[in-house]
């Protein structure tokens, strides 16, 4: 089937804003969440900055008997598929089960719950791990608390590739939905600052440590050191567009095109991946470079990865041929929540006529892009959001207005 796949709700969890409205408030007058570690104390460690998520209580949110069996980020997905679902006006216990499905994607799994439990076994003893522990890591939990919680009971899964993965999980549910399942919950929620989590991270060595906040993250700035992490993401509701119309929902955009590719050998002398990605997911939307009125970049603010990335964007669009923005620069890095954040800020783009702007950045010249560091107003009507993940892994999503 070829039916087109449209976003008719969107559910938000990100460091500078807890729901759309709040998340967008910030972002489109470049409001940063990223600060200094207040989940553990992060004295002694090299890096200290996150984009960490302020003000979301789970008990506000949830029935107390999800508290002791789900991790951070379970709890974050969980109310942030509740807000898509209701943004989309769909009641699940309305519908047919088997015609709801979930595709989420997660880099790092349950880490801060794992932690706790592996605490409680060297402290205490294997009486006192919990049973949960046995899913509550996982990475495909997400996808399987929210099907329990809402009855659904279509084609699920979970995809795992790092900061790809939120896109690849979007185009997966996409492929759902053209197969004919009528609706899918997808997208991406990661929570990993903790501890253990944070020790994980550092080993990629990819972490800046500056402990200036206006200068820690800079993407395509001639004094990028590294990325900050950070916790969230965003979780949407995708529909068959036939269904969308029949019952009057709001339509967001259409997940028009996908690419995907995996990097060559490092010292294979083979081109990087991206650019093919992203001349894929052109194919796949029949649509040309000119028709894309801005790129949402992977900004991996590490100097040879940024200039993979604006070469890939120059080859295609030409030098300075799109205008390029990251408004990730106010979040963090958030793995596999990224990707699905940069695809609900780019719908909310189209509605609004203005691309957010990366902030703080000061681009290098080198880079050959037409980097938004201020507020724009612009008519955009179609939006391609990039998203790479360690080890290889490149993903290249089109959306159009609806």
């Amino acid at each position: 089937m070829t039916g087109k796949a449209v976003v008719t709700g969107l559910g938000i969890a990100a460091p500078n804003g807890l729901g759309t409205a709040d998340f967008w408030d910030s972002t489109r007058s470049g409001k940063s969440g990223i600060g200094l570690i207040t989940r553990f104390d992060p004295t002694g460690y090299p890096a200290r900055l996150a984009g960490e998520i302020p003000g979301f209580t789970a008990e506000d949110h949830l029935p107390s008997r999800l508290i002791p069996q789900t991790d951070r980020m379970t709890r974050l997905a969980l109310v942030a598929a509740d807000w898509a679902l209701e943004d989309a006006g769909v009641r699940p216990d309305e519908l047919p089960p088997f015609d709801m499905g979930v595709v989420t994607a997660s880099s790092s799994g349950g880490f801060e719950f794992g932690q706790g439990e592996l605490q409680a076994l060297w402290s205490r003893g294997s009486r006192y791990v919990s049973a949960y522990q046995s899913f509550a890591w996982f990475y495909a939990v997400n996808s399987g608390q929210i099907s329990i919680r809402n009855g659904m009971k279509g084609p699920s899964s979970v995809v795992v590739s790092d900061q790809a993965g939120g896109l690849d999980a979007v185009a997966q549910a996409r492929r759902q939905i053209r197969r004919g399942t009528r609706l899918v919950v997808s997208g991406a929620i990661d929570a990993s600052i903790c501890p253990w989590g944070w020790v994980a991270q550092l080993a990629g060595e990819r972490l800046s440590t500056s402990e200036c906040v206006s200068r820690a993250y800079l993407p395509f700035d001639a004094a990028a050191t590294g990325h900050v992490p950070g916790e969230g993401g965003a979780i949407v509701v995708l529909e068959s567009e036939e269904s969308a119309l029949r019952r009057g929902a709001r339509r967001y955009g259409e997940i028009a095109g996908y690419g995907a590719t995996f990097d060559p050998r490092p010292g294979s002398g083979r081109e990087p991946g991206l650019r093919k990605a992203i001349e894929l997911a052109l194919a796949d939307a029949d649509a040309e470079p000119g028709d894309v009125d801005v790129v949402f970049a992977d900004a991996a603010a590490v100097p040879e990865l940024d200039l993979v990335e604006a070469e890939a964007i120059s080859a295609v669009f030409g030098p300075r041929g799109v205008p390029v923005t990251a408004p990730k620069t106010m979040t963090g890095r958030l793995y596999s929540g990224a990707g699905p954040l940069d695809l609900a800020t780019a719908l909310l783009s189209m509605d609004a006529g203005l691309i957010p702007p990366t902030v703080n950045v000061d681009p290098a010249p080198g880079y050959g892009l037409d980097l938004v560091v201020e507020r724009r107003t612009a008519r955009v009507r179609c939006a391609l959001v990039l998203a790479r993940g360690e080890g290889g892994f490149n993903s290249a999503l089109l959306v159009r207005a609806a």
